[in-house]
């Protein structure tokens, strides 16, 4: 199991403010290892957020996304104490849930 998402939410007049650190390999496949052998593609292929109970990012990641990506949005009509849930499956399968409120 992956470790736990980052998840910073914070409300400034009626803009919440987001930010998601996954911790994730993220590798594209195309790496060699010490030995030379290549390392097997593993990457967040999609990942949802919702807040307050409306879906409002549904993304597709691809491999050119850097190790433990942190994405980051701002948005109109939350409220203190929404909670935000983000969801990512990897190219393996592997899957991740995790939340916080806003603040």
């Amino acid at each position: 199991m992956a470790d736990p998402m980052k998840i910073r939410a914070s409300l400034k007049g009626d803009v919440a403010e987001i930010r998601i650190l996954m911790a994730h390999a993220m590798e594209t496949g195309q790496r060699k290892d010490a030995a030379g052998n290549v390392v097997p593609a593993h990457f967040i292929q999609s990942m949802t957020v919702e807040v307050g109970g409306k879906k409002v990012v549904d993304g597709q990641i691809g491999t050119s996304v850097s190790r433990n990506p942190v994405f980051g949005f701002k948005m109109k009509g939350a409220k203190v104490g929404d909670k935000v849930i983000v969801n990512w499956i990897d190219s393996k399968g592997d899957k991740r849930t995790d939340e916080a409120a806003i603040a």
